[in-house]
Order: structure tokens, then sequence, then C-alpha cells
């Protein structure tokens, strides 16, 4: 019988093309199977074949987990401090193992053993075509329509299928059976059956191989896509900059005739695609994001990685687009945060920080308002510029003497001290629990003391419109601070 086995296994390892480990896996998953039938419980049984003779052993196993722990399954696990006593040396992680009769392959259940096998046959054909199509370093999986699947789609291209979810979809696309897809490989998920290459339609990384694909200057290093940014099926932004002066970064890729870019937009359901010159200087490369818009002037805020972007009553709707599109899409392509206003918006802001700035010098540096506006007015933004910029910038000021800017320098730093002594004994009241708590920083802690928040349990509590009044964070970012803050209530209530 044993002989037998294996030269079925052989036969099979030969028309399945097919390793004979394989087949010879399927086997000893087929006897494991129907070995545990015999027993009570989740048990974890082991079969073993001799490769050459056919012979084979069954063996009833434990793993062995940490003692405090606990045995979440004790059909199939051992506590470690169990298992020394057994085993000496053991380790967890490891298995206590203890042959058990072995059940004859007469009385396996025919169809659930050749259910058992064919499966891991498949299994491990389908695992060849997947690592055979990845070997091949494709970005972008060209295949058709096969079927509909819970509202995604699954597309075939030869022996592989890939998955376009409907969130991956351009919008109002609409694609039927048969029809021709390209999309982009997002990743591989093994557990999804049939369709485990994920593919998307929508993602910005879709655009810039497309454009890879249609711009040969991209693969030959002339040319380099920076960003991209997408509202997909409406409109697009990427970024492109040139290695080489001699080509035009923005005239390659729109191609003679705009064929390159047509050919972009016709794959993407028309979606229309701003081609924007890269810069490594922020303003220049925002200016350039939010065109067709013309800039009047731009404020950037360094601290708050935020700029705030003047244009025209003219420009102003088309500096914002439909929807705000256009604005999204240039902060979504730079990375920065652009606030769009008008000359009168912006003059409104400047004369409002002006007014808080002119106070903080009246009053931490305990001059008139003649100074402060002088101070203002010379360009400095903050006390510790007026306690710290060199002594020689200062006394180019035409209004200063020298006494008159050491005594500003001396008082800015006292103000700076008390300022600081202030904010320590503040916080002193923080819990350490609440001071290790990962992304809140000396600033938020300061905050969050001066608001009454001197725990963990504190924060916890809080809502998220409360939080976001004390902080002046995002939304995003102050829930993910509450939940990050709660994380050791759901712990407690695990244990």
């Amino acid at each position: 019988m044993n002989r037998e086995l294996l030269m079925l296994v052989d036969a099979i390892s030969r028309e399945k093309n097919v390793e004979r480990d394989v087949v010879l896996g399927a086997v000893e998953s087929a006897l494991a199977q129907a070995t545990k039938k015999l027993y009570e419980g989740e048990v974890d049984i082991r079969v073993s074949i001799d490769r050459d003779s056919g012979e084979y052993e069954t063996f009833r196993r434990w793993l062995v987990v940490p003692d405090d722990a606990g045995l979440q399954n004790p059909e199939a696990e051992e506590l470690l401090m169990d298992a020394q006593e057994r085993v000496e040396g053991i380790e967890v992680g490891e298995y206590i193992e203890e042959p058990v009769e072995s059940v004859p392959i007469g009385r396996i259940g025919a169809m659930a053993a050749k259910q058992v096998i064919l499966q891991k046959i498949r299994d491990a054909e389908r695992e060849m075509l997947l690592n055979d199509f990845m070997s091949r370093g494709e970005r972008i999986f060209t295949g058709t329509v096969k079927r509909m699947d819970k509202g995604d789609i699954i597309v075939e291209s030869g022996r592989v299928e890939g998955r376009l979810r409907r969130g991956e979809m351009i919008p109002k696309e609409n694609l039927r059976n048969g029809d021709r897809v390209r999309a982009m490989i997002m990743d591989v998920d093994l557990t999804l059956r049939g369709a485990p290459i994920i593919l998307s339609r929508s993602a910005p990384e879709f655009m810039m191989e497309l454009f890879r694909n249609e711009v040969p200057e991209i693969e030959q290093g002339l040319l380099e896509i920076k960003s991209c940014a997408r509202d997909a099926g409406s409109r697009a932004k990427i970024a492109v900059v040139s290695h080489d002066k001699r080509v035009d970064p923005i005239g390659t890729c729109v191609g003679v005739r705009g064929t390159r870019v047509n050919a972009v937009t016709n794959e993407l359901a028309g979606e229309r695609v701003d081609i924007v010159l890269w810069s490594d200087d922020p303003a220049q490369f925002v200016i350039g994001a939010l065109a067709p818009a013309n800039v009047s002037s731009i404020v950037v805020d360094e601290e708050k990685h935020a700029m705030d972007v003047v244009v025209d009553e003219e420009n102003l709707a088309i500096a914002i687009g439909r929807g705000g599109q256009n604005v999204r899409l240039a902060s979504d392509l730079t990375g920065w945060k652009i606030n769009i206003m008008d000359a009168a918006e912006s003059a409104q802001k400047q004369a409002e920080e002006s007014s808080v700035l002119r106070q903080l010098f009246m009053e931490k540096l305990d001059v008139d308002e003649e100074i402060a506006e002088i101070l203002i007015a010379e360009g400095f933004e903050s006390l510790e510029e007026v306690a710290y910029v060199p002594l020689s910038e200062m006394l180019e000021i035409e209004s200063f003497d020298e006494d008159t800017v050491n005594e500003l320098r001396a008082r800015a730093k006292g103000a700076l001290l008390t300022m600081e002594i202030a904010r320590e004994e503040s916080v002193g009241s923080v819990s350490q629990d609440l001071r290790e708590l990962d992304g809140l920083t000396p600033e938020l802690i300061e905050k969050l003391a001066a608001g009454g928040v001197n725990t963990r349990d504190d924060l916890a509590d809080l809502g998220l419109d409360e939080l976001t009044e004390l902080t002046g964070q995002s939304e995003e970012d102050a829930r993910a601070l509450i939940l990050k803050a709660r994380e050791h209530w759901f712990a407690a209530g695990q244990e």
C-alpha cells in the first residue's frame, strides 16, 4: 500500500507539474484531518511520511505557551512550567509531541482525502502562477473583466486574477464583463481566494505609472515625476522636474499636439491633468500648483507648514476651484496647507497678527506702542528673535542706539525666563503617564495642563471638540490622540 501511495504521488506530481513534496504534504494533511476526527476538542495532529519508503508516523502535539498567557486551547497547548517537567530545556513556541496510532490509508474517506489533496495542488499551482507573474516586475495589471464579486471587479490576466475594489474604481466608470482593463498593482494578499492581487485605478501611483509608460524620458532619467494628486475621474495634478536643461519637462509630458497627456486622459475616463513644474522652493512650487490662478503674494509659515496665498478678486474662484478642488489638489501635491484669501482678508489677518504681537512686545518688554511698532516694522515676530538675533542686526535699526538695543535684549531674555518658569510650574502637576504618551509634545502638554488635563484618564475622557478647542489640533490628530489615551482602557478590559 505504501509503494502504491508513492507511485500515486509521483503520478500526480508529473501530471499537475507540482513538486513531489507538495503532493506528499497534501496527503499528510488529509491523514491529519482524518486522525483529528477520532478525538474530542481541537487537537493538533502532525503526520510525517517517509519520502523514500512511504511509511508514515502520527503525532499529537501541544504548543508551549508562556505561563502568564494562560491556556486558550488546553487540547493543543501546554504551559511552559508543565512542559519543562515533561521535556527538559523546551522553550516557548516549541512543541511537545507524543506518538499516537496512525489511521490506515484505507480508512480515510476517499472523497475527503481527494478534496484535500486537490485543494493543496490548486493552491500550489496558484502560488506558482502568481510567483511567475510577480517575477516579471510589472506594475500595471492588464486584463479582462471576468466577473463581479460583492461589488468588486475580478480582472483576469492569463490564469492570474486581480481584484479591483469598488473604492479603487474611477467614479461613474461602468465596467462590464469582457471589458479590457488596466490598473495599478497595489498589493498582493495571499489570504484572498482566487484574486490575490489588489488593484487600483484611482490611486495617484496609477497616473504616475501611465506617464512613465508614455514618456520615455522618465525611464531614461531625464525627467522625474515628483508627486501626484488626483480627484479620480475629474481632475489631477502632477509635478515634474527635468534633470537635463535641454529638456522641457512640461512640454515633454504633454507631447506633440498633446498626444502623451491625451493618452493618459483617455485611459482615465477623461480625467483632466495639470502638469506642474516642481521647485525646491516651496513658495514657488505652490504658486505653480495653483495654476491657472495668478498669485499676488504669498506668506510662508514654516512652523505650521502652511502658506497664506493672496489672489485678486478675479482669481479667487479659479484658485479655490469648484468645491475647493483646485486648492485641495495643490495642497495634496505640494504637502503644504494652503489658505487662499483676497487682499482685504490678508490685510485684516496681518492687522490682527500685528495687534497681538504689538500687545506682546508692550507687555513683556515694558515698552510703549512706538517701540513695539518699530520692532514689528523691522520684521521681529517673537521675543526669541528680540533676545537672540545677532547684536549687529539690531544695531542697524536707525531708531535704536546701543543702550536701547542692550536693554531690549535683556528684557526679552528676562521675559522668556519668567515664561519658562511659569510653564514648568503649570505642567508640574501633569502625571508621568500623560507625559510619556506617544504623540504629545511639550507644547501640547502645556496646553493640556492649562486646560486642567493632568492625567491620561483626563485626556481619554475629553470629547473631540473639547480637545481641538484646547490644543488647536485638527480633528484627525485630536481623534488619534484620544484613542491613544484610551488604549489602556481596552487593554485592561481584555485581561
